[in-house]
């Protein structure tokens, strides 16, 4: 789940480095545009309003063409520093992704690993309980199939079994049986 969360914020800001470098260069092409038409355009007034201007006027139409590029050169310095923050909020993001994206790939790699070691040793663990139970098991196996070959019952209440004549004390044809 989060691994689909980080892919979401990695398109997500592939989106809006992808929108920012296009307005980057948008803006970058009308500030080139504006700065070749502007000398021009300047110097073309200028030279119109010094014919028909006499000295006194030329120093005010001067002062009244500084005020606007002066606020022009502001806004886009102004404009300049807040694309600069958000490159670097960008920047900042995208470094944070990463570090995310990082912690997450070990994250994985351990409970990955973990969960090997866990299914290994209880596959260890189990085959020795099994091979116990089955060493167990075939003592037991062997016992009955002993049992079952033998001519062996119950005497008052004792474990009897049939053997050769020359035995001594009998409960009929079975011996008793000496207890362990």
């Amino acid at each position: 789940m989060n691994e689909e969360k980080s892919m979401v914020l990695i398109s997500k800001i592939a989106a809006l480095v992808e929108q920012f470098d296009r307005r980057c260069e948008h803006a970058s092409g009308q500030l080139r545009h504006l700065a070749q038409q502007m000398p021009g355009v300047v110097r073309q007034s200028a030279d119109e309003h010094f014919r028909r201007i006499p000295d006194e006027v030329m120093g005010g139409v001067r002062s009244g063409i500084e005020r606007p590029v002066a606020a022009y050169e502001q806004r886009l310095r102004e404009a300049g520093e807040r694309l600069q923050q958000a490159s670097n909020a960008l920047n900042s993001q995208l470094l944070r992704a990463e570090t995310l994206h990082k912690h997450l790939i070990w994250k994985v790699a351990d409970i990955t690993l973990g969960s090997l070691a866990l299914l290994l040793a209880g596959g260890g663990w189990l085959s020795w309980h099994y091979y116990e139970e089955i060493r167990t098991n075939q003592v037991s196996a062997d016992l009955l199939r002993a049992y079952n070959q033998a001519d062996v019952t119950l005497c008052d209440g004792r474990l009897c079994a049939k053997v050769g004549k020359k035995d001594r004390q009998r409960f009929g044809d079975y011996v008793l049986v000496e207890p362990r």
